[in-house]
């Protein structure tokens, strides 16, 4: 059966939502705000239903509204992303991937699989973001990546396990609480400065923050946090890959916690979409997973 209601008309309705009127949703879809006020007319007249009431000067959803809203949502989006997998079908390899990262997933074997992916499609461009516990996740949930590397899988998102990251609690080996003769806990923490990579994510994780501690640093980058530990400025928790060189040299020295000294974090591949990733997307995919 056809439907009777054009994907214009729902696009219409979910504008009108999210605009906040008939005149702001005219304005954003380039038409006369007549055309807008009749597009959802048509759609209460047709199935008998009311989306709108009038509240003094304000059109505010009814629970029908609602229910119309979300599965329009979901419609205009499947439609959506059909004639993406068509378009990136028809053209071949994808002209421009995005992939976000987890800072923790180690740099040098990540920039070795865009070195593999590239020379088998030179001409596709790479986007790497560089993200930090929920803002990996925001980059799949918004659409700014066509596949993720992640220390968590989002609602509705499912991805294959690559990886575990050792993060080692370390501080430099002239560092105090290494002259302490005694396994350390907690409360040895506490008066010491511990160094922090800012959660990236729009919804900031405060329980990333473990330890609870005096003083404290939160920078943006793992680089840096790595050069402040390095320097002497306080403790971290560090990926061990990214510390081997400093380990080894004997600049930083694991702490000789009771508990926790090793923490394992889980990394998963995502992609955004499955059904709709393209030829590009794929092989990016399974270069990392092949990688690992």
């Amino acid at each position: 059966m056809a439907p009777d209601i054009t994907l214009e008309q729902w696009r219409s309705l979910i504008t009108v939502v999210e605009a906040g009127g008939y005149a702001q949703a005219a304005g954003k879809l380039h038409k006369s705000q007549s055309a807008v006020t009749y597009a959802v007319q048509k759609i209460e007249t047709t199935l008998g239903v009311k989306a709108f009431a009038i509240q003094g000067r304000k059109a505010v959803l009814t629970a029908t509204g609602q229910m119309l809203y979300r599965r329009a949502l979901a419609l205009v989006k499947e439609a959506s992303d059909l004639e993406k997998a068509a378009h990136t079908l028809s053209a071949g390899w994808e002209a421009d991937i995005h992939i976000a990262a987890e800072i923790l997933f180690p740099v040098d074997l990540l920039l070795g699989c865009l070195d593999r992916f590239s020379a088998e499609s030179p001409h596709t461009r790479v986007e790497l973001i560089e993200s930090v516990l929920g803002g990996t996740a925001d980059a799949l949930i918004t659409g700014a990546a066509d596949l993720v590397i992640a220390p968590q899988q989002p609602p509705e998102f499912l991805g294959d396990l690559l990886m575990r990251i050792r993060l080692i609690a370390v501080a430099h080996a002239n560092h105090p609480l290494h002259h302490l003769d005694h396994q350390l806990t907690d409360s040895d923490l506490r008066d010491y400065r511990h160094v922090v990579v800012r959660d990236s994510g729009s919804k900031r994780d405060q329980q990333a923050v473990s330890v609870d501690v005096n003083q404290r640093w939160t920078v943006t980058q793992v680089a840096t946090s790595i050069q402040a530990v390095v320097l002497g400025y306080g403790f971290a928790w560090l990926p061990e890959s990214h510390i081997r060189q400093q380990l080894e040299s004997g600049i930083l020295k694991p702490l000789a916690l009771r508990e926790g000294g090793v923490i394992e974090v889980p990394l998963y591949l995502i992609l955004a979409n499955p059904d709709c990733a393209g030829p590009g997307v794929r092989r990016l995919a399974e270069i990392i997973r092949s990688s690992v």
